[in-house]
């Protein structure tokens, strides 16, 4: 059963369909390898983080173990009854990209808008990051106030809900489990000055160098999780 080309509605699903399907057919035995992210990228005509996210869907299922450094391992042939079922209407790329629109021209509004007592706030929660970080902890208690901050300041109730619902995809099945390979202490350190560049345009009052501060920091994001830059160190404790 050959891979066939993709259309680009909701790909990780398709591709996760049509792994799953090649994998109960016996095409890829338990205890096998699927070929790497790149080559199947190519024979599928899509991106590789749209088959990472497929991948990591059927890790979730149990059907895969994705094994860092050694490539991806056939489990099982059907998904393990207690599995949770991966039905995300969005994966976790979609969800930065939505984020990177709206985010960047809230920290710029950020810039013009917040006062003394609400840059404080934001020094107060990557202080929290930094504790988190340096206690060998994810911190992503803090990353959500430092974000969910700087969309207040447009004193806007729409694009705050907006804002709280986007970045709370993270707790989904999909986004935890690509996170638990994929955020390490390393690259929460790295992201730890992205936000430090953010705060100081703000306190500047400085809107184009926060909305390109923003901008880069949620594009590292989207490329160190869909493995466009070198992963380094082990997993961070969740």
């Amino acid at each position: 059963m050959p891979l066939q080309p993709l259309a680009p509605r909701r790909l990780y699903r398709q591709i996760a369909n049509q792994l799953r399907a090649l994998i109960r057919a016996g095409e890829f035995p338990v205890g096998s390898r699927l070929p790497p992210e790149r080559d199947l990228a190519v024979q599928l005509g899509v991106s590789r983080p749209s088959v990472r996210e497929a991948l990591i869907a059927l890790e979730v299922e149990g059907l895969v173990a994705v094994r860092m450094g050694s490539g991806v391992v056939v489990t099982a042939q059907e998904p393990a009854a207690s599995a949770t079922p991966v039905d995300a209407p969005f994966g976790p790329f979609e969800i930065i990209r939505a984020r990177q629109v709206i985010e960047c021209e809230l920290a710029a509004m950020a810039a013009l808008a917040m006062d003394a007592a609400a840059v404080d706030s934001l020094r107060q929660a990557l202080a929290g990051m930094r504790a988190d970080v340096a206690g060998g902890r994810a911190p992503v208690q803090g990353d959500r106030q430092f974000h969910l901050c700087i969309a207040a300041a447009a004193d806007n109730g729409p694009l705050l809900r907006t804002v709280t619902e986007l970045y709370d995809e993270r707790n989904t099945p999909l986004f935890e489990q690509l996170g638990q390979h994929y955020e390490t202490l390393p690259t929460w350190r790295a992201a730890l000055a992205e936000h430090q560049a953010v705060l100081d345009a703000i306190a500047d009052h400085d809107p184009e160098a926060a909305r390109a501060a923003m901008h880069d920091h949620l594009q590292q994001s989207h490329d160190r999780l869909a493995g466009l830059l070198p992963v380094a160190g082990h997993p961070a404790a969740a």
